[in-house]
C-alpha cells in the first residue's frame, strides 16, 4: 500500500461525496470511469477501490499534488486532510505559529476565527468527504463483493477509516451531520449530538474489535487499519469522554490501553542507522521501518503519493531563514512554521526530542509574520536513517505517524494519575528513558501534559490535550499571541469547539451552530 492505487467505483461515489454536507460541490474526477457493476468484478479491483479511501488522508486528489483537487473551489494544498488537522490541532496552541499572510491563517493562533473561515471549511469538507467515501465503499462492497474471500475485512477497514474521520469531527466540531452506509444517497442528513455520536462510535469500534472480520493488531501490514487501530481510536474516545459527554471514562480507557500494551507493540528504542536517534527514526523518510511503534501512518511517497499537505507541509513550511534545506532533504523552504517560547521552554538541552533550529532565530515572537521570530522545527525530515535524502527533493517520502505506541504509554500514565487501575508510571518512564531523561518517582497531571507535549509535538494532539486539561481557552496557561495579545490571554470558552461553517448551515437547515458563534 506504499504506492496507493485507486479506481473510481461509480459516478454514485462522486454524487455521494456531497451528501453529508450539502454543498461540497465535489467535481467528478473522471466522467468516463466505469460504473461499479463493470469495474468492481474482482478482489484486486475492490482492494484498489479501498485504497482510494486511504488516499483521502494522504493527498488532495487522485492525480497528485499538481492535479485537480477532489473538492472543487478549495486550494488543493491548504485543503489536504493532515494539513487541515494541523491547522486546527497545532496552530491554535502553544506548539506552532505560521507567519504567512494566507487569508485567515494567523487567526488560528490568535484564536479569533469566524464562522466563514476558509481553512475551517476546508477541514470540515475533508472530514465529511472521508466519511462519505468510506460509506460509499461499504455500500458498493456489500453490493458487488459477494463471494470475494476478503470482502468482509475490506469493509471492516473502511469502517475504521470512517471512525478516524468521525473522531476528528467529534473532537473539533462536536454536533455534526451524520450518515453511515445505510443513509440514502443525496438525502440531507440530520445533525447528531456530540454525546450521541460518542455512543455510536463506541458501539461501532467495539463491534469491530470484538468481531472476526478485522485483522488482528499488527496483522494487516504497515499502514492499513486493523484491530490495533480500532483500539487506539476507542482509547482516545474514552480518554476524552469527559469533554464529549460530561462523564469521564478513565477506567474504560485504561482497560483498552492494557489490551494495546499486550498486542505486541513497543517503543522504537534502537536506531536504524548511525546518523539519527531512535526517536528521530520515527519522523524520517524511511519511517515505514518503525513498525514496532507506529500503529497507523498516513503514507507519503515523493514519486507516487505526492501532496502539498501532510509531511510535505510539515517539512517545507518549517524550513526558512538560515536553515539549510539539504539537511531536511528538500529543495527549498517555505518559511512558515515555528514554535512559541513557552513551548520550547518545556525542553532541556539533554532531551533527545529537542529538535529545534535556533541559529539566527530569536526565541520571542514579536511578529508572527517574521520567520526568524520563534525557533523552527527540525523534527520531520525527508532524510532516511542512513543519512541519504528521499527519492525526490520536491516531495517527501516521510509518512505521517497518526498513531504511536508512545501515545498509548502516556495515555496510560494519565489514566493512572486520574485514578484508573493501570501501570501508568512505568509506562511514563519508558518514554522518558528513550528521551534520555531521568525516571520519575511520582507524577502529577501537569507532568503528563508536559510530557505529551514533548513527545508528540507536530503530531496533531496538542489542542485536544489542552482542552482536556483545562488549559486551551483559559488564562491558566497562556503563550505568546494567544488571544491576539503578545503576552497571551485567555479567550472565551466556546472556542473549545470550532464553528460549523456558514455555507453548510445555509445548505442544510438541520444544522444548528455551536454555542457562542
Amino acid at each position: 500500500m506504499k504506492t496507493i492505487k485507486y479506481i473510481l467505483g461509480s459516478l454514485a461515489l462522486m454524487l455521494s461525496l456531497s451528501a453529508c454536507v450539502g454543498d461540497l460541490n465535489v467535481t467528478p474526477i473522471d466522467p468516463n470511469a466505469n460504473t461499479a457493476d463493470k469495474a468492481l468484478t474482482s478482489e484486486t479491483q475492490m482492494k484498489a477501490y479501498l485504497g482510494s479511501v486511504y488516499l483521502g488522508f494522504a493527498t488532495s486528489g487522485y492525480y497528485g499534488a499538481n492535479g485537480s483537487a477532489s473538492i472543487s473551489g478549495l486550494d488543493g494544498g491548504a485543503s489536504q486532510y493532515i494539513r487541515g488537522l494541523f491547522h486546527h490541532s497545532e496552530l491554535t496552541t502553544d506548539e506552532a505559529v505560521c507567519g504567512w499572510n494566507d487569508q485567515t491563517i494567523k487567526n488560528f493562533h490568535w484564536m479569533n476565527w469566524t464562522t466563514d473561515d476558509t481553512f475551517i471549511y476546508a477541514f470540515w469538507s475533508r472530514i465529511f468527504m472521508q466519511v462519505s467515501a468510506a460509506n460509499e465503499f461499504i455500500r458498493e462492497a456489500q453490493r458487488y463483493g459477494e463471494g470475494m474471500a476478503n470482502i468482509d475485512e475490506y469493509i471492516a477497514e473502511a469502517r475504521v477509516l470512517r471512525a478516524i474521520a468521525y473522531f476528528h469531527a467529534i473532537d473539533n466540531f462536536g454536533n455534526v451531520p451524520f450518515a453511515d452506509e445505510t443513509a440514502i444517497v443525496g438525502a440531507v442528513p440530520q445533525q447528531i449530538s456530540r454525546a450521541d455520536l460518542y455512543t455510536w462510535m463506541e458501539t461501532e469500534l467495539l463491534d469491530l474489535i470484538n468481531g472476526n472480520a478485522l485483522a488482528a493488531p499488527r496483522g494487516n501490514g504497515y499502514g492499513r487499519a486493523d484491530k490495533g487501530v480500532a483500539k487506539f481510536i476507542l482509547a482516545k474516545l474514552y480518554l476524552n469522554a469527559g469533554v464529549y459527554t460530561g462523564t469521564p471514562q478513565w477506567q474504560k480507557c485504561a482497560d483498552v490501553l492494557k489490551d494495546l500494551m499486550d498486542d505486541g507493540y513497543s517503543l522504537h528504542t534502537t536506531a536504524n542507522g548511525d546518523t539519527f536517534s531512535a526517536y528521530q527514526d520515527l519522523f524520517l523518510a524511511d519511517n515505514d521501518k518503525c513498525t514496532d511503534e507506529i500503529i497507523f501512518a498516513v503514507q507519503q511517497d515523493g514519486v507516487n503519493t505526492t501532496s502539498y499537505g501532510a509531511t510535505n507541509y510539515l517539512i517545507f513550511a518549517s524550513t526558512g531563514g538560515t536553515m539549510d534545506p539539504a539537511e531536511l532533504g528538500i529543495s527549498s523552504g517555505w518559511g512558515g512554521l515555528r514554535t512559541t517560547p513557552q513551548f520550547y521552554n518545556k525542553f532541556t538541552d539533554s532531551d533527545k526530542r529537542n529538535l529545534f533550529f535556533t541559529s539566527g532565530q530569536q526565541k520571542d515572537i514579536d511578529d508572527i509574520g517574521e520567520f526568524t521570530n520563534g525557533y523552527a522545527f527540525m523534527k520531520f525530515r525527508n532524510i532516511k536513517s542512513d543519512g541519504n535524502p528521499g527519492q525526490e527533493l520536491g516531495f517527501v517520502d516521510t509518512d505521517f505517524p497518526m498513531m504511536r505506541y508512545a501515545d498509548v504509554l502516556l495515555m496510560a500514565a494519565e489514566c493512572q494519575v486520574r485514578g484508573a487501575s493501570i501501570e501508568g508510571l512505568a509506562a511514563y518512564n519508558q518514554v522518558r528513558q528513550r528521551a534520555g531523561l531521568p525516571a520519575a518517582t511520582s507524577i502529577v497531571l501537569q507532568d503528563v501534559l508536559d510530557e505529551r507535549g514533548r513527545e508528540l509535538y507536530q503530531e496533531c494532539w496538542r489542542r485536544s490535550d489542552l482542552i482536556r486539561f483545562g488549559q486551551f481557552t483559559t488564562s491558566e496557561y497562556v503563550w505568546q499571541w494567544k488571544g491576539n495579545v503578545k503576552e497571551g490571554t485567555g479567550v472565551d470558552e466556546y472556542r473549545n469547539l470550532f464553528p460549523i461553517p456558514d455555507s453548510d448551515r445555509l445548505a442544510n437547515s438541520n444544522l444548528q451552530q455551536n454555542p457562542g458563534y
